[in-house]
């Protein structure tokens, strides 16, 4: 289940980084997944017997494959998905009372740290492959116009 990096030379620390910030996005939205279903079904919902806002959860179920492959535009558009869950959080945690206003909270908390892990995860993914995508775009375009890789290293082969 775990898909390597393939980075070169990246740092024993930064994957232990990507692969803590994927686990905590994971169980963020997994938490978010189970946190909507029991507040409409069980916990909290809007009718007894069960709400039909339990849907709200369907459009979480999208990226978890996405997480879970490790693919980075998953991480970056669950980022910007979280926010319509955060900002129903807020709204509730203020209008609610009671169960509900508590688990408007937890909602709010989860959004907030499925942010926070999917921000970490592409900086640093990003950050880490930065130095190697720099290096071998200089390779590539120093191939393509036939010039050296490095003019500053290599004077001597300067007109």
């Amino acid at each position: 289940m775990t898909e390597p990096i393939d980075y070169p030379s990246t740092s024993p620390q930064v994957l232990s980084a990507v692969r803590r910030t994927r686990w905590l996005a994971v169980g963020s939205l997994l938490g978010l997944i189970v946190l909507g279903l029991a507040w409409e079904l069980w916990l909290a919902p809007l009718r007894p017997g069960g709400s039909w806002w339990a849907i709200k959860v369907l459009p979480l179920t999208l990226p978890l494959i996405g997480l879970l492959k490790n693919r980075m535009y998953t991480y970056r558009w669950v980022s910007l998905l979280v926010w319509l869950y955060f900002a129903e959080g807020v709204m509730r945690v203020y209008s609610d009372a009671g169960l509900s206003a508590w688990l408007a909270g937890l909602q709010v908390l989860l959004c907030v740290c499925l942010f926070v892990a999917c921000a970490l995860h592409v900086r640093i993914r990003l950050r880490g492959a930065g130095k190697a995508a720099v290096a071998a775009d200089q390779v590539r375009h120093a191939a393509a116009i036939g010039a050296a890789t490095d003019p500053v290293a290599a004077p001597a082969e300067r007109p």
